[in-house]
């Protein structure tokens, strides 16, 4: 009998796609460094020693690990299913968790007490227990991802990539528009069509190299920022810092009412960008994600940095470059280099800031876009509904700079007198609180009810009542009733859809083309009136009850990345 068994494809560490995914996933990272070490150091006024030889150097060891596990992920699973074009989920610090440690947690600490260290203790403290909230979510996200309609899970993550991704990096683009939109445009050439440069040079080299030599010529940078830079440079090795950790955690408590609701945001956000993957065609173990993810915080606080790393939004934009498994660990180790060496207060006087962020800029596109086109059409409205409470969250953080920089508050100036000037303060606040859990809910309910599925309605509508009684969504922190009057408003949407569902309607009959696209991507709740009573089967790579080292199973057929280019 003649062997018919397809031989294993040769698996290469390294592609020429993975050089182009490389710069533009590195310069990603590079950027978010950046940011965080001069948030650390203007805003907090943490000493360099601090920053360049502990924070750092921590978040150094936490990326490398991270990255290299997460090659690793990808070429078994390249070896599972014979194929080449497996692409590594990218991972680096999370960019909102760094924001909100800096002005939630630790400038609040630092300005009552005058105290940087105190409220590095905070900062790391709470980094820590993100970190745990992670790894329990590990053991129930994947239940999660299998009832969640495919709309609500990609609409929150578009409203994250839209908003905290796309929106300052834009904002610093048009302010020295003459260095960023050419870089910005090399990036959409090289990226989003089939033209390469000539010899197949690396786009994102290319764009990065094309914005420094314009800001170079053109003034913007400075010789002495760089030499006084250079002094600087210094070598590093991470310790722990366990007292650091327990200092902060004796007074635990406060942290919790922002640690518990973003920690159910980070698993929340690792969900979403695990169906993002699988709808680009590679099926991760979601449990393998977030037990990732929930160390390489716990690892990092340990060692003394506040920043959880998490695994990035951007895969298919990076799949889409021609990023295979390499790209991430040289990522993580190159990175990782930069931290140890103290590198990175002289690439920030060398390289324009306006050279970096158009990448950000470049892969909210792609989420944006992957939204809407990987879910069925019938479900754009809610896409749109789960956009919805991230960009009132980020609203209403800019009006909260906003006034703090005119030394004071939304509560000094008074709802009457914001509302007077078209300002509707208030109700965003509420509605963007818990913005990433309020999205997931707000868009399945939503979907649920375009498809006529009112009993799952009226259960998402109920758990979002329950979650907005103790202040996990349209909350300020965890309490009992936290905000009852819109606890009360998703019972009454719960109740309404519960008497529909009495009435037996026959649920919406999808589309050709929604069949095979859920066919094609799986992952969420399917929209097929043939399962929609019944509990939907989860894609092999994310049930909940396989073991994150259990063999899973291939595909029925290879599937193509979600966005071309």
């Amino acid at each position: 009998m003649v062997d018919t068994q397809k031989p294993p494809a040769p698996l290469p560490y390294w592609v020429r796609g993975d050089t182009n995914a490389f710069f533009g996933f590195g310069v990603n990272v590079l950027v978010n460094v950046l940011t965080l070490t001069g948030l650390c150091l203007v805003v907090v006024n943490l000493s360099e020693e601090s920053v360049f030889g502990t924070i750092l150097p921590a978040l150094g060891i936490a990326l490398v690990a991270g990255n290299v596990y997460y090659t690793f992920l990808a070429r078994r699973l390249a070896r599972r299913e014979n194929r080449t074009d497996v692409t590594a989920l990218p991972y680096g610090p999370s960019v909102p968790h760094m924001f909100i440690v800096i002005f939630v947690i630790m400038l609040p600490i630092y300005l009552r007490t005058s105290d940087p260290t105190a409220a590095w203790q905070a900062g790391v403290a709470w980094a820590f227990i993100i970190g745990v909230i992670v790894l329990i979510g590990a053991f129930v996200g994947p239940y999660i991802r299998r009832y969640t309609p495919r709309a609500a899970l990609l609409g929150t993550l578009a409203g994250i990539s839209i908003t905290f991704i796309s929106m300052n990096p834009a904002g610093q683009m048009w302010r020295l528009a003459w260095i960023a939109l050419p870089v910005f445009a090399l990036l959409l050439i090289g990226l989003l069509t089939d033209v390469k440069l000539p010899f197949n040079f690396p786009i994102g080299l290319a764009a990065l190299l094309l914005g420094t030599a314009i800001g170079w010529a053109g003034g913007a940078m400075s010789v002495p920022d760089v030499t006084a830079a250079a002094r600087d440079i210094a070598i590093a090795f991470p310790t722990f810092q366990f007292d650091l950790l327990f200092s902060g955690l004796s007074d635990m408590a406060p942290l919790l009412a922002t640690a518990i609701p973003l920690g159910v945001y980070n698993f929340t956000e690792a969900m979403t960008n695990v169906e993002s993957a699988a709808t680009a065609g590679d099926n991760y173990n979601l449990r393998s994600v977030l037990l990732a993810d929930g160390a390489g915080a716990v690892i990092g606080a340990a060692l003394g940095s506040p920043f959880p790393p998490a695994v990035y939004v951007g895969h298919p934009g990076w799949k889409a470059a021609g990023g295979r498994t390499g790209y991430s660990m040289a990522t993580g180790v190159i990175i990782a280099l930069l931290c140890f060496l103290g590198m990175f207060s002289l690439l920030g006087a060398i390289f324009p800031t306006a050279a970096i962020v158009p990448i950000l800029l470049y892969i909210g596109f792609l989420i944006g876009a992957q939204a809407f086109q990987a879910t069925p059409r019938a479900h754009a409205a809610a896409v749109v509904a789960a956009l919805i409470p991230n960009i009132a969250a980020w609203a209403t953080g800019q009006m909260n700079n906003a006034l703090a920089a005119a030394g004071t508050t939304a509560a000094e100036v008074g709802d009457e007198a914001l509302a007077g000037a078209g300002v509707v303060y208030d109700g965003l606040r509420i509605l963007g609180e818990g913005a990433i859990l309020a999205g997931l809910v707000l868009g399945a309910i939503v979907a649920f009810i375009i498809d006529k599925r009112f009993v799952q309605a009226a259960i998402f509508a109920g758990s979002a009542a329950v979650l907005s009684f103790i202040g996990l969504i349209h909350g300020e922190e965890i309490q009992w009733n936290a905000n009852g009057q819109v606890a009360l408003g998703y019972l009454f949407v719960a109740v309404l859809c519960a008497i529909f569902a009495l009435g037996k309607h026959p649920p919406r009959v999808p589309d050709p083309d929604e069949v095979e696209l859920d066919r094609a991507h799986g992952g969420g709740a399917s929209p097929d009136p043939a399962v929609a009573t019944a509990p939907v089967s989860p894609a092999p790579a994310v049930s909940p009850e396989q073991p994150a080292d259990t063999p899973e199973p291939p595909p029925s057929e290879k599937r193509e990345p979600a966005v071309s280019g």
